[in-house]
């Protein structure tokens, strides 16, 4: 009896231990896929990741059983049980979990990154702070850039037809009608959605189809719907511009395999810094400056969308870094104008076609 009594006191301790182990002050919820995506869950990861390791924090990240919003939410209850301060959501599709979870637990603080107003579906409570991007300056900028570098027969494939992917497009549109307009080179612009954040034989024989009657460069915006444009391009000696993070890396393996890597440029918008500066506001005792708030992130508001500009990301032939920042420059003073619009399709010159394919 006695060492069944010391076999159950020594269980019970471990799992306090265990439990302990589990406990984190930040947790971070994955969207669709995995903690290295190498895109948007990473990308907010390693946010969580510098903070709390410059703060001498605890973290942790849990990751749904499955691509729904009662598993979302399972994992979330699950951080707060395990008692988390802060819970960093990444992706539109936690916006009924957001709604549903700030009520039921008013002590934890919740940080949604890139959750609209529409996405949540009621008002933000002081315990949630929701940050969206300019994705149409991001768009803007790479569209501009591309046209500006010699391209005139563009692509662009976005995932699902949801807001942030529209403003990607249709800010890419604009950018490139812009530069051609400057330039005065026609050019044209085939545009789609796959209806889905992954890419699959379907979508690779709808992209070698582009390449092969012409396409040069081909904006892929929606997670990893890009792992179907490179496919193609590379059969077709073509191009990509990656999308949300610096995807130069992703196409290093190629310049092995293949000669070149495939990624001119990405459509970037800050994800790790909004998660740093906003876990800052939940830890320094100034939350009360974005509680409640559905802020929205573009060059007005900081350096949150852009292209990147280190020396091995830059890979355009003759558009310049300075070219890049007057242009930057200008988005964020207002003297050029973005539009937000996604209702109805942007206003091209007559020197510019762009074909909707469903």
């Amino acid at each position: 009896m006695k060492k069944i009594l010391s076999a159950l006191l020594v269980l019970v301790a471990l799992l306090s231990l265990a439990s302990c182990a589990l406990a984190a002050d930040i947790a971070l919820v994955t969207d669709v896929g995995t903690i290295d995506d190498e895109s948007f869950n990473q990308a907010c990861w390693q946010g969580v990741e510098a903070f709390a390791t410059a703060n001498n924090l605890s973290y942790q990240y849990y990751q749904p059983a499955a691509d729904s919003t009662d598993e979302r939410i399972g994992s979330i209850d699950q951080a707060v049980k395990d008692g988390a301060k802060v819970v960093v959501m990444p992706g539109f599709l936690f916006g009924e979990a957001a709604a549903i979870e700030q009520e039921l637990y008013p002590d934890v603080k919740f940080i949604a990154v890139d959750v609209s107003e529409g996405d949540l579906g009621t008002e933000a409570l002081s315990n949630l702070y929701c940050a969206v991007f300019g994705e149409e300056q991001a768009g803007y900028l790479a569209g501009y850039a591309v046209v500006k570098d010699g391209y005139t027969k563009l692509g662009f494939l976005g995932g699902m037809a949801v807001p942030a992917v529209q403003r990607y497009g249709y800010g890419f549109v604009q950018g490139a009608n812009a530069a051609a307009v400057e330039m005065g080179t026609p050019i044209s612009i085939n545009y789609t959605y796959g209806g889905q954040f992954v890419g699959d034989a379907n979508i690779t024989a709808k992209m070698e189809g582009w390449y092969a009657d012409g396409t040069e460069i081909v904006f892929a915006s929606g997670g990893g719907i890009y792992t179907s444009a490179v496919e193609a391009a590379l059969n077709h000696d073509a191009y990509v511009v990656g999308v949300d993070v610096d995807q130069h890396f992703l196409g290093e393996p190629y310049v092995e395999t293949d000669g070149y890597n495939p990624f001119v440029t990405s459509a970037m918008k800050g994800l790790q810094n909004a998660t740093e500066a906003a876990l800052a506001k939940a830890f320094d005792g100034t939350w009360d400056e974005i509680g409640g708030k559905i802020e929205t992130l573009n060059l007005q508001a900081g350096d949150y969308v852009g292209l990147p500009t280190a020396e091995t990301s830059w890979c355009f032939k003759t558009f310049t870094v300075e070219e890049y920042e007057k242009v930057k420059a200008d988005i964020a003073s207002g003297a050029i104008v973005v539009s937000t619009e996604t209702e109805t399709e942007p206003v091209v010159d007559d020197s510019v076609t762009v074909n909707y394919i469903d």
